[in-house]
């Protein structure tokens, strides 16, 4: 049966046939609202990101070798148009402040949305044709991820390296407007520029398969472009991309969906970060946060904390003590004890020097995380229990944390994001002008100066 569903369904075929005509007017107007609050919040993170961290190490790496007049966001210079989505990917991850979405198992839109500002600003493309490409990539990720996923993350795949790489190479060609053959080859190489490791989770490496994959998405889309080559069935074929990193789970055919009938960026959509962390760290955030808050929690008189959320959030956050704030990022105990320590867990947070704040640390070491084996993989159910020295225990579990698809960020929360990260950029003037245009990216005209003024 399933070589017959392979004979009957090409995913490479579906992939490449949806990507090379979608339309802008196809989109559900949900959808396209999204796609511009993805590009306004990566955006957002990506000028932050340019400041500090891996974005600035990879910059300095290939300042000396780069040439090209494709913008590096947030900072002065230019490289090329695979350099500039490789440096501007890297930022845009660099502070883990990113979305994800459950519908990809990770971050979808730092590996595209950098590809295609650049992409976008050699091509003098508009804003209607940036959010078309995203809107295509977003899909081809969503397609091919229940396919090998959850097993695919929880063999030690980082999802935003591997699927990203081919949801920036659908979304570049269809910027590019490929014909259907050549998207097919994009995809298909594309599927053999794949890789990231969990393992690296906690280092600047983490940022950096952002930025691989964007530029690995980039190269490929231009590659096929140029006439580049690749098997047909590279992505379900016997020993190809579905079979060699699916995890215990093995492949699954009949879990693609049916592009066009199903929209993944309006039933999936995405989770727009309210904290600079790994996501798995929220829900607990939000509720240790509310209770301490609640109940007049002094931090020093936490006898203990208990938390217990899913498989996920385990294999997530192996950083039970940081030493850094990248670190600090993975690291349910240090978030939770920062939640309740400080009055906001923010960027600040994450600093390496802010890391061992006695006060934090204190309560850090009262925190207990266990994994509840009974929840899904990916769950981000949560529990949160503080006991006082005086034995008064407050208790609250959550389904799952702000800024989920289901429960988003205003328009407001969203507007002071981008603030909070363009200002370490920025003046506030050019932040204002800046969130304008790109909360209405689809009436920009001249893409390339927009790219050009960040």
């Amino acid at each position: 049966m399933a070589t017959e569903a392979v004979e009957r369904r090409s995913s490479s075929a579906e992939l490449a046939d949806f990507v090379s005509t979608l339309e802008f007017e196809a989109i559900p107007a949900d959808g396209v609202r999204l796609a511009e609050r993805c590009f306004l919040d990566t955006t957002g993170v990506t000028l932050a990101g340019a400041a500090e961290g891996a974005g600035p190490i990879v910059a300095a790496a290939l300042r000396s070798e780069s040439g090209g007049n494709v913008s590096l966001l947030g900072r002065e210079g230019s490289a090329t148009v695979t350099d500039a989505a490789f440096v501007n990917g890297t930022a845009g991850h660099g502070l883990d402040f990113d979305d994800v979405s459950d519908g990809m198992h990770g971050h979808p839109s730092v590996p595209m949305v950098p590809a295609l500002l650049g992409v976008g600003q050699r091509e003098n493309s508009t804003g209607r044709e940036l959010l078309t490409a995203f809107v295509a990539g977003f899909e081809t990720q969503c397609y091919l991820s229940p396919v090998i996923n959850p097993d695919h993350y929880g063999a030690g795949w980082h999802s935003t390296a591997t699927l990203g790489t081919l949801g920036a190479a659908a979304a570049v060609a269809r910027l590019l407007e490929l014909d259907t053959e050549a998207t097919r080859h994009a995809l298909g190489t594309a599927a053999s520029m794949a890789a990231g490791l969990k393992r690296n989770f906690g280092t600047t490496t983490k940022p950096i398969h952002a930025g691989n994959a964007a530029r690995s998405g980039v190269t490929a889309a231009l590659a096929a472009a140029d006439g580049a080559t690749a098997d047909a069935e590279a992505i379900d074929g016997v020993k190809g991309f579905f079979e060699l990193y699916a995890g215990e789970g093995g492949v699954d055919l009949d879990a693609r969906p049916r592009l066009g009938e199903r929209w993944a960026i309006v039933e999936d959509g995405v989770g727009i970060k309210k904290y600079p962390c790994c996501y798995f760290t929220h829900a607990a955030i939000s509720v240790a946060s509310g209770l301490a808050d609640d109940h007049a929690v002094d931090p020093d008189d936490v006898e203990s904390v208990e938390v217990v959320a899913s498989r996920g959030a385990g294999d997530a956050l192996h950083h039970e003590d940081p030493r850094t704030g990248l670190e600090g990022k993975f690291s349910m105990e240090y978030t939770v004890a920062s939640a309740i320590a400080r009055e906001t867990v923010g960027l600040a947070a994450f600093d390496d020097e802010n890391v061992g704040d006695p006060s934090v640390q204190r309560v850090r070491e009262r925190v207990d995380f266990e994994v509840d084996e009974r929840l899904e993989y990916g769950s981000h159910e949560t529990t949160v229990r503080i006991t006082t020295t005086d034995g008064d225990s407050y208790e609250e579990s959550v389904e799952g944390p702000p800024g989920k698809h289901e429960n988003p960020l205003s328009d407001a929360e969203l507007e002071e994001k981008f603030r909070m990260c363009g200002a370490r950029v920025f003046e506030s003037d050019t932040v204002t002008e800046l969130h304008g245009r790109l909360d209405d990216l689809r009436s920009e005209t001249d893409v390339a100066e927009l790219v050009g003024a960040m």
